[in-house]
């Protein structure tokens, strides 16, 4: 809203009566909304502020759920209502009861619905103006066009992209890169095909066929976008996906003249590009990568090393916790195995522990661990971890050296050395915590599997590692039931 805005809009409140009043009410719920979603964004930098963040927004959806319900296009309240009782019955189960190891197919799963209700409100917006006879001159809405053909755009890629990702993170279909010959300049056809529709659409927006074909199209650029990329790489997917979504909800604002869903949907489409730029960083993948598909697959060359010969050394809990029990400095390295085995509670206890009997124990978080951003900052806070005990790999890579014990708790890519010493390597030069430095290594871990990258970790064949074998949450109540004792 300009700064003539709000005098505009009193004079108009003066000028209209009821209807005055309600537009103002209306706007004003929308600023609030603005606020607060704005507000919440920035205090998710911060763990200790994330909580309160997300209740910001909340309350944000909450008064922009108020304002659009006081609209006056609104004709009956019956099918709101309908809609409120069954999103209610869905969203609450998913937000409250799946575990935080599903976390990122629900997120990708409600990235779905939210792009598929932008992409049905631009039909049906569509559908309006010139199937029900509404527009009768269509050049006078060229520039409505632009906003409404972005939206369906970017809505229905979203919409199969999303189902694509949350089917490979659900293992409902296989996480492998599924590639063919000729499979970007197929993709990239098949983009410019549909950009070219929405080109033409703005030249003569009443084209029918041309709006559809661009649909069309544009659910199929979403399917073949995901199908190349390898189930290891979905979050970074989710994240771009996220925002695109954002940038259909924006569009949707523009096209529907709907100031909190323009706000929102900028917020939504910024802070997801930049969330895929960091994440494709942390994995040492260009964007490029990212936005054109056919990444996740290892080199063809394969890893230039083998483990062929190496042994791993054993370690029982009772040794491993004779080390704990009398180690001055401890660093703690959560990953996708802690996340899967709910063991961070007996981490927090493990350390408690360590520290009673005058140990330091500080947790190094990788950019990437687990299956989203945060994901382990999320969990270790859930058992009430400390905050300044956590630390982002750029804060505490040079104090390994310096411990005497670094516990890796179901990481693998993120900590192997490959990442430094093998060219040929499928994560050469992804940045990684320095784990083999730390004077003593105890890895907890079920088997000698690979992790997502599908290659061996030189970690576990390093001299001065020891392999801790179980599931973790088990292990780690024998290391605490040991610590006790000593």
């Amino acid at each position: 809203m300009s700064a003539l805005g709000v005098p505009l809009l009193l004079a108009d409140v003066a000028a209209g009566g009821t209807a005055g009043v309600r537009e103002l009410f209306i706007q004003t719920a929308y600023i609030v909304a603005s606020i607060l979603f704005i507000l919440g964004l920035r205090s998710l930098t911060k763990p200790d502020e994330a909580r309160r963040g997300m209740q910001m927004a909340a309350l944000g959806m909450l008064f922009a759920i108020i304002g659009t319900l006081l609209h006056e296009g609104i004709v009956t309240y019956t099918w709101i209502i309908i809609g409120l009782v069954v999103g209610s019955a869905i969203g609450y189960p998913l937000g409250k009861f799946v575990p935080m190891t599903a976390m990122p197919q629900r997120i990708a799963f409600s990235h779905m619905f939210g792009a598929l209700a932008a992409t049905l409100v631009g039909v049906g917006e569509y559908w309006h103006m010139f199937l029900d006879g509404t527009v009768t001159d269509p050049s006078a809405v060229r520039g409505k066009m632009v906003a409404l053909g972005f939206e369906v755009l970017f809505g229905a890629l979203t919409v199969t992209g999303s189902f694509m990702a949350f089917g490979k993170l659900q293992e409902l279909i296989t996480g492998r890169p599924i590639t063919y010959k000729g499979q970007n300049a197929v993709n990239m056809a098949l983009f410019a095909g549909a950009i070219g529709c929405f080109l033409y659409l703005i030249y003569d927006p009443a084209n029918v066929t041309v709006f559809f074909v661009m649909t069309a199209l544009a659910f199929a650029i979403g399917i073949l976008m995901v199908l190349p990329i390898g189930g290891a790489d979905m979050p970074v997917v989710v994240s771009l996906l996220n925002s695109y979504a954002g940038l259909a909800a924006s569009a949707t604002g523009f096209a529907i003249g709907n100031n909190v869903l323009i706000i929102c949907g900028a917020l939504d489409g910024a802070s997801g590009f930049l969330l895929s730029v960091l994440m494709s960083k942390a994995m040492n993948r260009s964007f490029g990568n990212v936005l054109f598909g056919a990444f996740g697959a290892a080199p063809t060359g394969g890893s230039a090393k083998s483990v062929e010969g190496l042994t791993v050394k054993s370690i029982s809990a009772e040794d491993a916790a004779v080390q704990l029990a009398y180690a001055s400095k401890v660093i703690v390295v959560p990953g996708y195995g802690m996340a899967v085995s709910q063991a961070q509670h007996q981490v927090r206890e493990l350390a408690e522990l360590i520290e009673k009997k005058g140990g330091e124990v500080k947790y190094a978080i990788h950019p990437v661990a687990g299956r989203m951003p945060g994901h382990m900052n999320v969990l270790l806070a859930e058992a009430n971890v400390p905050y300044d005990r956590m630390y982002d790999m750029e804060e505490i890579n040079d104090q390994f050296p310096e411990a005497d014990v670094a516990v890796v708790i179901g990481a693998n890519d993120v900590v192997n050395p490959a990442a430094k010493t093998d060219p040929g390597s499928p994560i050469y030069g992804m940045p990684i915590l320095n784990v083999n430095q730390a004077k003593s290594v105890i890895v907890l871990k079920r088997s000698m599997n690979a992790g997502f990258a599908g290659i061996e970790n030189e970690l576990f064949y390093d001299e001065r590692t020891n392999m801790l074998f179980g599931d973790a949450k088990a292990s780690l109540g024998k290391l605490v039931s040991e610590v006790k004792t000593l």
